[in-house]
């Protein structure tokens, strides 16, 4: 069982070792929370799990939590009743809650003799808190005491209704069998004596299915204690050391301990079993299923501890043992605390003083100040230390105290506290033989935007501890999480501006590949914003995109692009990409705020990369400093890899000699029909009417857009370029360009009808075409209307596709072209696609 050795004994269960082996029972300890036992459906459920180990032949020791919520509303009837307030409500509806359960799980006949014990309960709990109120005075003991009564109605109750289908239920008050020291409210256990008292208490009971109060205790006098934090799982764990047993059991709400909190990360999963240390570590920073000093019993005897859940009985849940299989997993996973204060101090006085930090760390515990975390500097001129936020002022009002001198003397700054703060803890025994699992953590932190305050690392190396805004707890779970488990798919967030055709088609495109996304390339894309120019939406869990646009077209927020990037950074997701899909200037300004939000952008708009060199500059520099990426492929050629081709060539230390490209789909188009009988006139109406050109073709016939591109890729071959470097061939006549309307126009063209027939007929006599091509070389670039022979690589250009060659010192015979559609939404929105996974695959 669970890898651990068992010995059939016909003995009654002791501690007796053989060669220095506990000789374990066959007895199993079953402990349910307060959730387990919450309400008549739960506690329903505990029962069928005993009768199966009953059917079995087993008799567990059962200990019980109070119900839900009890624990809470009896500390509040305390406080309420020290502070003078009523709390006869409160107590009616305690007492309503168990009566409640008593109609609907006991038959009618046994109902009196429960109802009378509970009754006899409440009624000393209501004498205890009149006491309070009379008093205004609130004890810790007894607090304990009112405490106690809700592990005491819990497990009499249902004691009672067990007895139903085990005639050996017996209720047992472990107060009277668990021996502490009168630290009232986190009791000490006397483990020796505590021992005793269980194993004969059992032998006196050998028969019995004992059901255990958990969480309280007594001291040598019998004046009730409680166990603190996890006290329940506390006693069954002190239950099964005592009794040898074979397993104990712990019953949640949660399918065993996971490797992230699933409220803050959804794709954390169950793992199916933990060594101890690693379960200790997990759960002392913060994994709630079970408290670290419960499992210190068990450790000790090398009982399992299985985690498991009363509202999914099938699950196996997680196996806390000794020894643990060879795991895959680099991390077992990721705790985290929410909230913590640090404190900081530093001054030449700490540095190569023996005892100082002895003297500091001697001063907190002797005030009961715990410290969660301790980080020094290697020069020893500072100690950071973290602890609950509620212990900062206090403990730096002792720092003061018991350094005075050395503060006067300045051989120490004031202490200083810095507060919101979260840890996040990487966990795992495999972290020791596996190279580079810090660079992974802080890489993930890092390129999202997340900036670590302190760090440490045991001498075990089975934690990495780091200190963070708690304002980027979420979001740094979720980043660290998709880094270490890479079994599960990675998660972009995306948010989206413009939802015309490229939009639109890029929306289709993700829902349909969204599968073999996920299969493929181990990413996933959650849209979790969309903005046009009329409204926004915004969801983090990941819009439908099969119902975008009725949501969109229903929400009630107006359009607003300073309030659409806010939102993006105020939700803080990890993995963010901004995509442009408009052709607007405004989004452009807010490029550099997102990169500097660590924001990766990928944009088909080109105005900001073809306006001055500096915005250029500014842009990828900020990219690059912030860790994040910046992807416009479509900048260029829709979706051909024009500019990843240019940037592959010159990272792998090839030199760009000249490029040579036609990179407007709209011309391409104008000039392969302008052939045979065609005039100029109607090739341009076709190109507008079957959608090719701006609403006003001069904007594409200019060769304005045609000039942005080139500009780009000047850029980005290392020229520092601006748009008036760039020398434009104007394929107009001017009474073209000067027609002051689109039917002005139209009708200029149609004039100058004489002037391009004469091009087209000169070309086809010297068995030319007409192209208009761009070319960058020795640093100059311009656009001319050539016309070309057969053996040019742009001779058998058709349609409206593009064409770009690079002339390098390895392609200098040969060029290097790239040939394809450069224009339409589908291609488009498929390279807005394809950098979009370029930003996951980093």
């Amino acid at each position: 069982m669970y890898g651990v050795k068992y010995k059939q004994t016909n003995q009654t269960p002791s501690s007796r070792k053989e060669e220095g082996v506990f000789i374990l029972s066959q007895m199993k300890i079953l402990k349910f929370g307060g959730t387990s036992v919450g309400s008549a459906q739960s506690i329903a459920t505990v029962i069928d799990i005993l009768k199966k180990e009953y059917q079995a032949g087993e008799k567990p020791v059962v200990v019980l939590s109070a119900m839900s919520g009890v624990t809470n509303l009896l500390s509040s009837m305390a406080e309420n009743a020290a502070s003078g307030g009523d709390f006869t409500a409160q107590l009616a509806e305690l007492e309503t809650r168990h009566f409640e359960m008593v109609r609907t799980l006991l038959n009618v006949q046994h109902q009196n003799p429960a109802y009378t014990r509970l009754k006899i309960n409440f009624n000393h709990l209501e004498e205890l808190l009149q006491g309070v109120l009379t008093l205004r005075e609130l004890t810790p003991k007894t607090r304990d005491l009112i405490l106690s009564y809700g592990e005491r109605c819990s497990t009499l109750m249902i004691s009672k209704m067990a007895a139903q289908y085990f005639p050996e239920a017996l209720f047992a008050d472990a107060s009277e069998l668990i021996k502490t020291d009168s630290d009232f409210g986190h009791a000490r256990v006397n483990m020796d004596l505590t021992e005793l008292l269980i194993r004969g208490f059992h032998q006196e009971n050998p028969d019995k299915m004992l059901f255990v109060t958990g969480f309280i205790a007594s001291n040598d006098t019998g004046q009730i204690t409680t166990l603190g934090r996890g006290g329940s799982d506390y006693s069954a764990a002190i239950f099964g050391s005592a009794l040898n047993a074979s397993e104990i059991q712990i019953w949640t709400d949660v399918n065993g301990m996971m490797t992230a909190d699933p409220r803050m990360v959804k794709k954390a999963f169950s793992l199916p079993e933990l060594t101890y240390t690693e379960a200790m570590e997990l759960s002392y920073f913060g994994a709630k299923v079970i408290y670290p000093p419960t499992m210190i019993p068990a450790f000790l005897k090398k009982i399992p501890i299985v985690i498991k859940n009363t509202f999914d009985v099938e699950f196996a849940g997680t196996v806390i043992q000794h020894d643990c299989k060879a795991s895959g997993l680099p991390i077992k996973g990721i705790s985290s605390i929410s909230d913590i204060s640090i404190i900081n101090l530093e001054g030449s006085g700490m540095v190569g003083k023996s005892g100082f930090s002895g003297r500091l760390f001697s001063l907190l515990a002797r005030e009961q100040i715990n410290i969660i975390l301790i980080t020094q500097s290697s020069s020893e001129h500072s100690i950071t230390f973290a602890v609950q936020p509620n212990d900062a002022e206090k403990a730096k009002r002792l720092i003061e105290q018991e350094f005075e001198l050395e503060l006067l003397a300045r051989k120490l700054d004031q202490p200083e506290i810095e507060q919101s703060l979260a840890i996040v803890a990487i966990v795992g025994e495999n972290m020791k033989q596996t190279p580079g699992i810090s660079g992974k953590l802080f890489h993930a932190l890092g390129r999202n935007g997340i900036n670590v305050r302190a760090i440490a690392q045991g001498s075990s190396e089975y934690n990495i501890s780091v200190i963070i805004s708690r304002h980027d707890l979420a979001k740094a779970l979720n980043a660290v999480h998709d880094a270490f488990f890479v079994q599960l798919n990675k998660t972009l967030h995306a948010f989206c501006l413009g939802t015309g055709n490229i939009g639109t088609t890029l929306f289709k495109q993700l829902n349909q590949h969204s599968e073999f996304l996920q299969q493929n390339n181990g990413i996933q894309v959650k849209i979790a914003g969309i903005s046009n120019t009329r409204k926004m939406l915004f969801d983090a869990d990941g819009l439908s995109l099969d119902k975008w646009q009725d949501e969109l077209q229903q929400s009630d927020e107006k359009a607003n692009l300073a309030d659409f990037v806010n939102r993006m950074k105020q939700m803080n997701l990890p993995n963010c990409v901004f995509i442009d899909n408009t052709a607007s200037p405004r989004p452009v300004e807010f490029y550099e705020d997102i990169f500097k939000s660590n924001i990766s952008v990928v944009t088909c708009n080109k105005i900001g990369n073809s306006a001055a060199y500096s915005q250029y500059k500014t842009f990828r520099d900020a990219a690059r400093q912030h860790g994040v990426d910046f992807f416009y492929e479509t900048n260029v050629g829709a979706g051909l890899p024009i500019i990843r081709t240019l940037k592959d060539l010159m990272s792998s230390g090839d030199r760009v000699k000249r490029i040579e490209a036609i990179l407007s789909g709209t011309i391409s188009f104008i000039f392969n029909h302008f052939k045979g009988d065609a005039n100029f006139h109607d090739v341009v109406k076709l190109a507008q009417e079957k959608g090719y050109t701006e609403p006003d073709p001069r904007d594409d016939l200019k060769g304005t857009d045609f000039m942005r591109k080139i500009l780009i890729l000047a850029r980005d071959a290392g020229h520092a370029m601006e748009a008036s470097d760039v020398q434009i061939e104007s394929i107009l006549p001017k009474s073209c360009l000067d027609a002051q309307t689109v039917e002005d126009f139209y009708a200029a063209l149609k004039k100058e009808d004489a002037y391009f027939t004469k091009l087209k007929e000169k070309a086809a006599a010297e068995k030319k075409v007409l192209r208009y091509i761009g070319k960058l070389e020795n640093g100059k670039a311009a656009i001319t209307l050539q016309m070309v022979d057969e053996n040019h690589p742009f001779y058998m250009l058709s349609g409206s596709d593009n064409i770009i060659s690079f002339t390098t010192d390895r392609y200098k015979d040969r060029p290097l072209v790239v040939k394809g559609p450069g224009a339409g939404a589908e291609v488009t929105a498929a390279g807005v696609f394809a950098d979009l996974i370029n930003v996951g695959a980093n």
